[in-house]
């Protein structure tokens, strides 16, 4: 059974609530005619109500940018898992590279957010990736690997259908290089493999793979045709209606 596309926009640190409702409802638009693949935004926390007023019966999903792994307590500046519902989302991004480049989230804490969201019945989006440094030593299947094995730590595989992962190859985001649709579609293919080594093969064929990084409408379809790349998450230019919706609505 093929997979069913992706197309996710991480809004980052944009947009105030009504600018937020604006941009949904100019996506929502846009979208409208791509029945075959599913949207997600992920506008920040104070603007996700609105996100979902503007989307409300368009089927785009509303997504955190991150969660937390309990329900509630002593954490101050998080988001738990029941207040994201509460909001109208129903998915959540853990481990994008900003999370852990800026912020030092481990991949301990990132599973831990995971699998705390997972339990509250989020679709749950993990992003994984090597840095500039990283690739150019040779350690690029390590790190993926490393981050794959601990973010679905303790992960069923019941747990797994509600599970997509990002490969976001930290020396791609946000500075106009993008890895090649080949490059891509190696680390995707990998990712793929591991996914069927650590649970089954019919798990690893339906698990969603998406490519992060400088994702524009440029280079959407050529990405888009490789065999294992089911979508991307797309920073930048899911914050201007026009540009994202061509990607919506890629080739």
């Amino acid at each position: 059974m093929p997979r069913r596309a992706l197309i996710a926009g991480n809004w980052k640190m944009h947009k105030t609530a009504a600018k937020a409702k604006l941009l949904a409802e100019q996506l929502a638009a846009a979208g409208q005619n791509a029945t075959d693949r599913d949207i997600l935004l992920a506008p920040p926390f104070t603007a996700l109500s609105a996100v979902e007023e503007g989307v409300r019966g368009s089927g785009i999903i509303v997504a955190g940018q991150n969660v937390c792994w309990e329900e509630q307590g002593a954490f101050t500046g998080e988001i738990s898992p029941v207040m994201l519902k509460d909001l109208g989302a129903t998915a959540a991004i853990v481990g994008h590279s900003e999370r852990r480049q800026i912020f030092g989230e481990t991949d301990t804490m990132i599973n831990r957010r995971l699998r705390g969201a997972l339990h509250q019945g989020l679709t749950m989006v993990l992003c994984i990736g090597e840095t500039l440094d990283e690739r150019e030593s040779g350690d690029t299947l390590a790190i993926l690997e490393r981050q794959v094995r601990s973010g679905l730590a303790e992960v069923s595989s019941a747990q797994m259908a509600s599970v997509v992962i990002a490969y976001e190859p930290v020396w791609a985001i946000g500075t106009g290089k993008t890895a090649t649709a080949g490059q891509a579609q190696d680390a995707h293919g990998f990712i793929r493999s591991l996914v069927s080594d650590l649970y089954e093969k019919d798990i690893g064929n339906s698990v969603r793979i998406l490519y992060g990084g400088s994702v524009k409408p440029a280079n959407i379809d050529e990405l888009m045709a490789q065999p294992d790349i089911d979508g991307a998450l797309v920073g930048g230019a899911s914050l201007d209606a026009e540009s994202f919706g061509r990607i919506i609505n890629y080739k």
